[in-house]
């Protein structure tokens, strides 16, 4: 039996207070087995990117469940969540939010240096990322120097790379 490795059950999150308040998400039930493909799609203000901080804790439920792989995000500490995304979560933002002053190598290895992995291991991994993802010979660069497409493909290569 296929794994379900993101459970969200009766979610609910809201802004404000009061009159103000405002209701982003309303009772969310959903479930991610490994090697699925979810795609979380709706009109602007339906509480898709809401969805997703929940998701990856980088934010807070009102109320509700969620469990990544087992664990609940709700039970961990602020430090023990940054910890659990670090070493089971890949983003990609929008915005790629790579680092300005690093090379596109360094980039793609940082989370893996906050992980301890291994010299050898890291710079195996990054190449092959580069090669699977077209960017070989862009190790060197800057994001400044890379197209929006370039650097979106290394935002992807950092949030696969450490597996």
């Amino acid at each position: 039996m296929e794994e379900t490795v993101i459970v969200a059950h009766k979610i609910f999150k809201a802004f404000g207070e009061g009159e103000t308040e405002i209701q982003a998400l309303r009772n969310v039930d959903l479930g991610i087995k490994r090697g699925d493909f979810a795609a979380i799609v709706g009109p602007s203000g339906s509480g898709k990117t809401t969805l997703l901080n929940i998701l990856c804790g980088l934010d807070n439920v009102s109320s509700g469940e969620i469990k990544v792989s087992g664990r609940s995000l709700q039970e961990m500490s602020g430090s023990e969540l940054a910890q659990f995304r670090r070493e089971h979560i890949g983003l990609v933002f929008q915005a790629y939010n790579l680092i300005p002053v690093l090379t596109v190598l360094e980039n793609i290895e940082y989370v893996m240096l906050l992980q301890h992995v291994p010299a050898a291991e890291r710079k195996e991994r990054v190449h092959t990322f580069l090669a699977a993802l077209g960017l070989e010979g862009k190790g060197n660069r800057f994001p400044a120097e890379l197209s929006g497409g370039q650097q979106q493909r290394v935002a992807i290569a950092r949030a696969m790379v450490s597996k």
